[in-house]
């Protein structure tokens, strides 16, 4: 019974370690990386003199880091270097400075029809090592419901990536609605905004890797 809850402790400290440095020291998606092999080295080297005393317990510690560095290698490879396109049929509208305007073809479509209005939007840049293009865009539909849409999108894809609305300039995401899981790294998609969401407050889009808490784009959504 010992063995295994040896086994159970090595998992559990790797885990933990590789959370500890990739999530929470390691400042970029790069430095994550880096830190993560760091850790796996270090822990390589720390088992190995642990159990050199213990030929008893050598391969269930040996075979429980070989299982585990695979596992988080695999998942890794699964999440990153792969792009997952998605092409939604997204909603757009007219901007809202043209139906506040009183243009006579925006207040003509107004009167004979609700329609959509694109609220805000914005270009994204990159937040952190790669590339990021495409456009965020909030747009309140004629149902009245809000939607978040991002057209011509592309990012580096990576492991748990979220969408999340935050305030400011985006850089402190400590507090933000989150939209969801990103859909794709890359092509058109959309994604359901709260009705009871502060928008006027939450004006810059975040696209978060939640397993290695950076940023990897952002756009700031200005009014149309």
């Amino acid at each position: 019974m010992a063995r295994p809850l040896v086994a159970l402790g090595v998992l559990v400290s790797l885990l933990a370690g590789l959370w500890i440095a990739a999530g929470l020291l390691a400042p970029t998606y790069l430095t994550s990386i880096i830190f993560a092999v760091a850790w796996f080295v270090i822990a390589s080297v720390l088992l190995g003199r642990a159990v050199k005393r213990r030929p008893d317990l050598r391969w269930w510690v040996r075979g429980t880091f070989l299982a585990t560095a695979a596992l988080c290698t695999a998942a890794f490879a699964w999440t990153s270097l792969r792009d997952k396109t998605v092409n939604e049929a997204v909603p757009v509208g007219v901007p809202a400075s043209a139906v506040s305007s009183g243009k006579p073809e925006a207040a003509t479509a107004a009167a004979s029809r609700k329609q959509n209005v694109a609220l805000a939007a914005g270009p994204f840049k990159v937040a952190d090592e790669g590339s990021a293009s495409g456009t965020a865009t909030l747009v309140k539909r004629a149902a009245g419901d809000r939607v978040l849409t991002l057209t011509h999108f592309a990012v580096n894809n990576g492991p748990d990536l979220r969408v999340y609305l935050v305030p400011g300039d985006g850089k402190d995401t400590g507090k933000h609605i989150d939209l969801g899981g990103l859909k794709g790294n890359k092509g058109n998609q959309k994604y359901d905004v709260a009705a009871g969401a502060d928008t006027a407050r939450y004006r810059t889009v975040v696209i978060w890797c939640r397993a290695f808490s950076v940023a990897f784009a952002r756009a700031r959504l200005r009014a149309e």
